[in-house]
């Protein structure tokens, strides 16, 4: 018997890969007794997470980034695609519903921030703000983690780099300004479909497609660098979106796109299978094969230098598309570079934010 969750895009907690213990329950040992409590709704639960350190080292040189920086754990926006999501079994939980329900703050993320900045080990180099989780989920509106952490960086001025898809960005265009003055700041709103019955099951809690465009033109009208970041790229499914996102980014002021194929790590490969029956069961074959014909005959893969951009014809020309899309509406004509040549050495002795 299914229970329908609502609002959530996963249905069901996948076994946490690094969990022994598995009980299953026969099926007709269920307490519901009726149709109507076969729905409910889950609510979302915080926690206090613990941390040393809060900027993460890359050495993958296919990421484009050394540094990262999130202050969540786990992501309440829910999108089913998530390659992020199996990072939650560290913790003990599920990638499935436990991605989206619960979720760690790091609630002395911009202390944190600021003694990464004091130590002399550190090396001023861009800082990638949601290079996991997005760090503007609606639990960002309260807490206001992320902007008090772009304000570390503004005073120290270390350039940082926000990838979203969440309007709440908006709100800290005051300092986003401000640092993109000094070339400190450059933004990417993350666009996955003009479709917004389709984004609102895919990725249920996230901004509609209208409102992050609504972002990059606000973001553009105060000159700050903004793009939009096609991902992840389905394609039998959104692909075909690609050349409409793209002209209306532009339309909406995007100076320039990036673009990622789906990847599917362990158990998302099962709860997006699952998601794609539930939601599109007369497409889902077609959009598992051709997913399969780019991953080499699986439904992932994480070799270096393919894994963002998948192979073969399916992949090829997805790209074509998309770069013909580019040069179509203009996107991309401009490099922009962020420095940190003025990074703001501090001594233990001085003043911090949080003195």
């Amino acid at each position: 018997m299914n229970i329908l969750v609502k609002g959530r895009a996963a249905q069901f907690n996948p076994k946490n890969r690094f969990e022994k213990l598995e009980i299953a329950y026969p099926d007709d040992e269920t307490s519901f007794n009726d149709e109507k409590e076969l729905s409910k709704k889950m609510t979302t639960s915080f926690f206090k997470g613990y941390s040393r350190s809060i900027v993460a080292t890359n050495d993958s040189y296919d990421i484009g980034f050394n540094y990262s920086f999130n202050p969540y754990r786990g992501c309440e926006h829910g999108c089913i695609y998530c390659y992020a999501r199996p990072t939650h079994e560290f913790l003990g939980f599920s990638s499935g519903l436990d991605f989206e329900t619960k979720i760690m703050v790091k609630e002395n993320a911009p202390q944190l921030l600021e003694e990464t900045f004091r130590k002399r080990s550190y090396k001023p180099d861009l800082i990638m703000f949601s290079g996991d989780t997005d760090c503007y989920q609606p639990v960002e509106r309260k807490l206001q983690l992320t902007r008090k952490s772009l304000e570390v960086c503004l005073k120290y001025r270390n350039p940082v780099s926000v990838i979203t898809k969440n309007f709440l960005i908006t709100r800290d265009i005051d300092i986003l300004k401000e640092m993109a003055q000094k070339k400190l700041a450059v933004v990417l709103i993350s666009i996955t479909s003009v479709d917004k019955n389709l984004t609102a099951k895919m990725e249920p809690r996230a901004s509609t497609p209208e409102r992050r465009f609504e972002a990059i033109k606000l973001l553009a009208e105060n000159k700050i660098s903004v793009g939009v970041n096609v991902a992840p790229i389905i394609p039998g499914l959104n692909d075909e979106e690609i050349p409409k996102i793209l002209k209306s980014a532009a339309e909406s002021g995007a100076s320039f796109a990036g673009r990622t194929m789906l990847r599917l790590p362990y158990s998302v490969k099962d709860l997006f299978s699952s998601w794609l029956e539930k939601e599109f069961p007369d497409r889902a074959n077609k959009i598992l094969n051709k997913i399969r014909e780019m991953r080499g005959g699986k439904l992932n893969s994480s070799e270096f230098g393919k894994r963002f951009t998948g192979e073969g014809p399916v992949a090829e020309s997805i790209i074509d598309l998309f770069d013909i899309s580019c040069k179509k509406f203009g996107l991309n004509k401009k490099h922009f570079k962020l420095s940190a040549d003025n990074f703001i050495k501090q001594s233990d002795s001085q003043l911090t934010l949080f003195d």
